[in-house]
């Protein structure tokens, strides 16, 4: 481990500058907002440091897309699939089904301020990184696995899909299969080759502070303390709402599955209830597709934005919270890890029985 004493001062503010909850995202979209607010002609200079840090979004996104697609892969234990399945469909469906409601059912198409679109993005996208974390801290395997096809909802496509089948944004079919085609394209190398999937690993992280410095470059500050503020509110209701229906839908799972009570770990369930960093880029790319967006961009940003952090605070005392009271019950991580590895044992031993029969 490199000594603290070779740090230049900058090292160490940026130690600190990244234990904020989604810095990576957040800290630089909040400096592209203070560049655009007070001293925009700096990015207006031209040539590549305008097409960098202000024009270049599409390419950072696009880019960001195919990293992030050549990471998912379905090569993983039953069970996490199961799980991880049984979460995506159960974060994404409330999500549709909450946020076409306000769309549908509310005075001006919205509740408390808050837009659909932005309600759709936060929702439905999971803080991946803060998932990992928790379930390495409080789960297992299974629940660590489940990363493979939650990272699916990683970026706009899900909420493309439910904004553009509800009506309620215009999308040409070769639009919207442009749009979500670098992480299909990244898809296919990262199952297809190991050594891209190395290669491309990288570019989730790489990418993610330029792309927010460029989508806070289109901000002002007004519109973020303004129309952001609410954001907390959608933070919370991810917490409460997202996170509710998760645990339950991994609850119905373990009884259908029949698992032991000692067994029913519900640890991923919660610590699915975040909002994703890069959900903050959806709104541009929403608006991207359909210009009639372009009006609600900024505040849908900015909501979103107050969002991430939100849950990135809530949910680490929760989950903590959810491991102590599930121990307390005699249900334990360990216990689930331990049922399936016996399953497994069991079935190899049905197998060689057979075949010794056979032969």
């Amino acid at each position: 481990m490199e000594n603290m004493d070779s740090y230049t001062g900058l090292d160490r503010l940026l130690l600190k500058i990244l234990k904020i909850p989604g810095a990576l995202m957040i800290v630089p979209l909040f400096l592209g907002v203070m560049f655009n607010t007070f001293a925009p002609q700096i990015l207006d200079i031209g040539s590549f440091t305008t097409a960098l840090f202000k024009n270049g979004l599409a390419v950072l996104i696009g880019l960001f897309f195919l990293a992030v697609g050549s990471q998912i892969s379905f090569k993983t234990a039953l069970p996490s699939v199961e799980k991880g399945v049984v979460l995506l469909l159960a974060k994404f469906g409330i999500a549709v089904i909450f946020g076409l409601s306000v769309a549908f059912f509310t005075p001006e198409g919205m509740l408390f301020g808050l837009l659909p679109i932005a309600i759709i993005a936060a929702m439905s996208n999971s803080n991946g990184s803060l998932y990992v974390a928790l379930t390495s801290q409080f789960g297992n395997k299974t629940d660590k696995g489940a990363i493979s096809i939650l990272s699916i909802n990683d970026g706009p496509f899900l909420t493309l899909v439910a904004l553009g089948v509800a009506g309620l944004a215009a999308f040409p079919l070769l639009a919207l299969f442009a749009a979500i085609f670098p992480m299909i394209f990244g898809f296919i190398l990262g199952n297809s080759s190991t050594i891209a999937r190395k290669f491309l690993a990288p570019g989730e992280k790489l990418i993610i502070p330029f792309a927010a410095f460029a989508i806070g470059a289109g901000i002002n500050l007004e519109v973020l303390l303004g129309q952001g503020s609410v954001g907390i509110l959608l933070g919370a209701a991810t917490a409460v709402i997202s996170g509710g229906t998760a645990l339950l839908a991994l609850y119905f799972w373990h009884r259908v599955r029949r698992h032991p009570k000692s067994c029913r770990n519900l640890v991923a369930a919660a610590s699915e209830a975040s909002v994703a960093g890069n959900a903050i880029a959806t709104p541009a790319m929403v608006t991207a597709l359909d210009p009639s967006y372009l009006a609600i961009q900024g505040a849908a940003t900015a909501q979103i934005a107050a969002a991430v952090v939100t849950t990135a605070f809530i949910l680490p005392f929760f989950v903590a919270w959810l491991a102590a009271w599930q121990k307390r019950q005699g249900i334990t991580p360990e216990n689930e890890d331990r049922f399936y590895e016996e399953k497994s044992i069991r079935h190899e031993h049905v197998l060689k029985a057979e075949v010794h029969i056979k032969s």
